[in-house]
């Protein structure tokens, strides 16, 4: 995980990630974020440390391949990362740790 110094290669949360230097934000999924409980208060914010925590294992425990497609409104490199040829974000979607994005229900409120 990140932590507020080091941004090299760690996980933000359940989508974002530092990559080699190049912040990345995962496409066609969505998480909660960590630090705030916009509308789904302590759950929110437990589902969204699970979603992160999986997601790091994913990415230590697999080898993966990332494409980059453009950048965000928040300069953020978009991306796809796949653990055998599966999207991450499916895998989180499969277990209930993510939504799609955009047009998901944002099960978490």
């Amino acid at each position: 995980m990140c932590g507020s110094a080091q941004r090299y290669t760690c996980v933000v949360d359940g989508d974002t990630i530092w990559w080699r230097g190049q912040n990345l934000r995962l496409e066609s999924y969505d998480t909660p974020e960590p630090y705030t409980d916009i509308c789904g208060g302590e759950r929110e914010i437990a589902l969204a440390h699970r979603a992160s925590a999986r997601l790091l294992e994913l990415l230590n425990s697999n080898q993966f391949s990332v494409q980059t497609f453009g950048t965000d409104r928040y300069g953020r490199t978009l991306a796809t990362i796949k653990v055998d040829g599966v999207d991450v974000g499916d895998i989180l979607i499969a277990e209930g740790l993510a939504r799609r994005w955009p047009n998901g229900h944002e099960f978490w409120c």
